[in-house]
């Protein structure tokens, strides 16, 4: 069940029933989801509140799988935002998917997708990253693995290692990238940095930042085709295609002219012949 990230009143009616009808309330952060039900007048009534977080272990799991075997109804609440991403209830779910128990969403509040929608940058594809490591090698080895992906890339990060993932970004990605910097979505202290990511390194550095921190990226350019990239996609097509739907394929695949490709595919198929 989503929580609100920030405002107390960005929760579905759906989810205020969720928490109202619930045998079981389950929470990573139990003092959170208590004040959350005091906000919205919700009584716990006697019914269970149970913790669940990343140090919970396998026996909380399984009285958690137990309880649901049971008939029970259990409301998981992360502590902020939509549950199972970068949160320790992906395994509760997971657990539960494996033994054949039914589990269904209360969709909400996320701060991934609430950053893209103000971040500027093209939201018809994106890839949500998570946590980069924290130790710098890993971390610029995990950036390169993510430098050509076609799609927005989303990443959370801590205030503390902001400064140095900008910089890796910078290095690793491109300091001419687009990029934006969304922190504390929906609270009092909202802020968005836009920019590239040269200048946004530059601006982060040179400020104390606090708070929720979502980083996110444009994608790559597209490389430039090359003639051998273009003869190379060609003698592909062409093995399944027409000269002419080889050409059109390759045209708007690489984005080169259609004449160009044509004419070349014309080439290729003469000297395959």
């Amino acid at each position: 069940m989503s929580t609100p990230i920030g405002a107390a009143r960005d929760i579905t009616l759906r989810a205020l029933d969720v928490l109202t009808g619930a045998d079981v309330l389950v929470a990573e952060d139990t003092r959170t989801l208590k004040r959350l039900l005091e906000i919205h007048g919700i009584a716990l009534g006697g019914r269970p509140l149970i913790a669940y977080h990343d140090h919970s272990g396998a026996a909380q799991m399984q009285r958690l799988l137990g309880l649901l075997a049971e008939g029970k109804s259990l409301a998981y609440a992360s502590e902020a935002g939509t549950p199972l991403i970068s949160d320790p209830g992906f395994e509760l779910a997971r657990a539960a998917v494996a033994a054949g128990l039914p589990i269904s969403a209360a969709p909400g509040p996320c701060a991934a997708v609430c950053a893209l929608t103000v971040s500027g940058l093209p939201s018809d594809r994106f890839l949500f990253a998570g946590f980069a490591p924290s130790a710098k090698a890993a971390r610029r080895s995990f950036l390169a693995d993510l430098a050509g992906v076609q799609a927005t890339l989303i990443l959370y990060e801590s205030p503390k290692r902001l400064a140095a993932l900008l910089e890796d970004l910078a290095a690793i990605l491109g300091g001419s990238r687009q990029a934006a910097v969304c922190r504390e979505m929906t609270k009092r202290f909202e802020e968005i940095l836009r920019g590239t990511l040269a200048k946004l390194a530059s601006d982060v550095a040179a400020r104390d930042i606090k708070g929720e921190i979502v980083v996110l990226v444009d994608r790559s350019p597209p490389a430039e085709a090359t003639s051998e990239s273009i003869e190379a996609a060609l003698d592909e097509a062409l093995q399944t295609m027409s000269v002419k739907d080889a050409a059109s394929f390759v045209s708007q695949t690489l984005k080169v002219s259609r004449k160009i490709a044509y004419q070349i595919a014309l080439d290729r198929n003469q000297g395959q012949g």
